[in-house]
């Protein structure tokens, strides 16, 4: 909805309303002045969809013909504005509590890499940066170098044995347990998903990506970070 345009449009009206009503006679036998009520005419439908817009109760027996029709107009119009003046409060401040996500609590290979950049709002760089320092971070607990992002995660959570050079990572517990193994096989799925998804984009698209994009993007990665840090190192 275009507030601002409703707000001036119901101001309009009630300005009109009271030049209106100023212009009947103190006898109040005679209507007031034409030119004023053929404008109230062709604004009233205008008022009605507004009024019933922000509440369909406030449009009730609105009728520019009639003096009392007038005065509930005006009427309507105050609360329409009331409507408007709050309708920003109640959506923060009646809205269900739900749950929040405090950023500095991700993994602090992500937030330590993103939080500068991110307190400037430059939010793919933040989630570039993330990306990142947890390809830094793998490459330094398996000792390679040779090989980076998505690639590397593919290496490292491999369900092969280790070789020479190419040490692997697994999930902490019995490595013949379903549960663990399917969870090695999800902790590959995630990571190279979260690179290919989410870090190429932000490597090589332009645009800035919306806050609460970036910070779901960040998430991921922290749950990516976390999976590889409690990971074994297998040789």
């Amino acid at each position: 909805m275009d507030r601002d345009w409703m707000r001036q449009r119901l101001e309009e009206f009630d300005e009109l309303a009271a030049k209106y009503r100023a212009s009947i006679p103190r006898d109040g036998k005679r209507s007031g002045d034409a030119t004023l009520r053929g404008e109230l005419r062709t604004a009233e439908p205008t008022l009605k969809k507004i009024l019933t817009c922000l509440d369909p109760l406030l449009a009730t027996f609105i009728d520019v013909d009639r003096l009392e029709g007038v005065v509930r107009a005006q009427a309507s119009i105050k609360r329409g504005l009331g409507i408007l003046n709050d309708m920003d409060d109640w959506a923060t401040r009646l809205a269900p509590d739900a749950p929040s996500l405090p950023a500095d609590q991700f993994h602090p290979w992500v937030w330590d890499a993103a939080r500068t950049l991110w307190e400037s709002e430059h939010y793919r760089a933040a989630v570039h940066a993330a990306a990142t320092s947890i390809n830094a971070h793998l490459q330094t607990k398996l000792g390679r170098r040779d090989l980076s992002d998505a690639k590397l995660v593919q290496e490292a959570f491999s369900d092969k044995a280790p070789e020479t050079g190419k040490p692997r990572l697994r999930i902490p517990g019995d490595q013949t347990d379903p549960g663990v193994q399917t969870r090695q096989r999800g902790a590959l799925q995630l990571g190279q998903g979260a690179y290919f998804a989410l870090r190429n984009p932000a490597a090589h698209e332009t645009g800035d990506l919306a806050e609460q994009e970036a910070m779901e993007q960040l998430a991921t990665f922290s749950v990516v970070a976390r999976l590889i840090d409690q990971c074994q190192v297998v040789a």
